[in-house]
């Protein structure tokens, strides 16, 4: 290929094509900028992946798609994306047996369930409802203005006993943080309350993957190109594993926290959560409803029946039950999540097939108080890094970030570069 005929460089390289990487493409493409999207695997969406096997649909770990996410109601065609819900609520299997929590505001016909003595005592229900009310209605400013501290803390100020804490709210929480200590920023969980209070907990028809890749749709022809790793940062631009140099004004590290700091020396890397899912195909399903499920003695963080939620994840006559767990897969982890499984069901799961595990490793960063809900995405001149682990782990906190790295790089991007570029297209 003569110089003529070679592409010219892009403006910018974004790294990564998980949710943040994605984000960002976007809004410097919409900008005037040749961007290239390089992504090391087959697929966009980094950890959020849906595998397709023999009729089954097996998101990468258990996820669920909360429609409230401001960055999502900007980016998404929710109608486009099929969902359906969850129910509002969970089983909490306690110490004491089985218990409904339901949100009465939406199912009004549960609110029996929640009298004093059936669910909670007088006081913590009284607690409860007060906490999220005031996360729900307030602003999402005031709460992010609040002093930060452990959610363990939090709870304890908001007036809820120890009982209802260890035995109904932790083993919930530890499966949206990944940690069974409630040692994550208070702030990030109130947020966490104010998004289920406010949306929807959903799976799409076609995984959890159609999100990412309805974004990916969007970006312009050749933008994204897949299996690209890229091997080092330049101060002109990227290495390429096979050695090829791309030049560009602006790289941006979209990946996870690890490898964002192999690429970018003197950023720290965080520290991680990690989680294994396990799927079970039944020949019936063990709950007629789409229900979570948790469980107080963390054998496992919580289990569904995904064909509950939406039919489309498994072949027809089949159920699909998805069970996660604290850290990786062991022999002896997957044996006693099938027992666990039996108590909770109260049915016998001999004869469930497992079809998948999977272990995430960086599932999501670790989010200790006093955690930064965001920070600059600047890291040095012309270098910038962007995830969920520069801002919240999760989705809405993954585009956030991503859309701040665009800004910034645009800020800092000479407009006449930028108006040069879209007039040579």
């Amino acid at each position: 290929m003569t110089a003529a005929q070679r592409p010219p460089a892009p403006d910018a390289v974004v790294v990564g094509a998980g949710l943040a990487g994605l984000a960002c493409a976007l809004d410097l493409s919409r900008a005037g900028l040749r961007v290239a999207l390089l992504e090391a695997s087959d697929q966009v969406g980094g950890r959020m992946r849906t595998d397709r096997r023999d009729g089954f649909l097996l998101d990468r770990g258990f996820q669920v798609f909360n429609t409230s996410y401001p960055q999502v109601r900007r980016r998404l065609d929710l109608k486009a994306l099929r969902l359906s819900p969850f129910t509002p609520g969970l089983i909490a299997h306690t110490s004491d047996g089985p218990v409904r929590l339901a949100d009465p505001t939406r199912r009004p016909g549960s609110a029996g369930e929640l009298l004093p003595g059936r669910a909670l005592p007088a006081r913590d229900l009284a607690a409860l409802a007060g906490l999220v009310a005031y996360d729900t209605l307030l602003p999402a400013r005031a709460v992010k203005r609040r002093a930060d501290r452990t959610t363990s803390a939090a709870l304890d100020a908001a007036g809820l006993s120890r009982r209802t804490i260890d035995e109904l709210l932790r083993p919930f929480l530890a499966g949206v943080f990944l940690e069974d200590r409630l040692e994550t920023s208070a702030r990030f969980f109130h947020l966490v309350l104010r998004s289920m209070g406010r949306g929807t907990l959903c799976l799409p028809a076609d995984g959890i993957g159609a999100v990412p890749a309805q974004l990916a749709a969007a970006l312009p022809p050749g933008v994204l190109r897949l299996e690209t790793p890229v091997g080092s940062l330049t101060t002109t631009g990227v290495v390429l594993a096979d050695g090829t140099e791309l030049l560009a004004g602006a790289v941006v590290v979209a990946t996870d926290g690890a490898t964002a700091a192999r690429l970018l020396p003197g950023l720290s890397a965080p520290q991680t959560r990690a989680v294994t899912t396990y799927y079970h195909a039944a020949d019936a399903a063990p709950i007629g409803e789409p229900t979570l499920v948790t469980d107080s003695t963390l054998t496992v963080l919580n289990t569904c029946v995904n064909t509950e939620v939406a039919p489309s994840y498994a072949p027809p006559g089949t159920a699909l039950v998805s069970t996660s767990v604290l850290g990786g897969d062991r022999p002896d982890v997957a044996a006693r999540v099938r027992r666990r499984l039996a108590e909770l069901y109260r049915t016998d799961t001999s004869g469930w097939q497992q079809i998948a595990a999977y272990t995430v490793d960086g599932a999501l960063p670790a989010m200790p108080p006093p955690w930064p809900l965001s920070r600059t995405t600047r890291t040095a001149s012309g270098h910038y890094v962007c995830g969920d682990h520069r801002a919240t782990g999760s989705v809405q906190g993954a585009l956030a970030s991503g859309t701040r790295a665009a800004r910034e790089l645009l800020t800092d991007y000479p407009a006449a570069h930028r108006s040069a570029a879209l007039t040579a297209r």
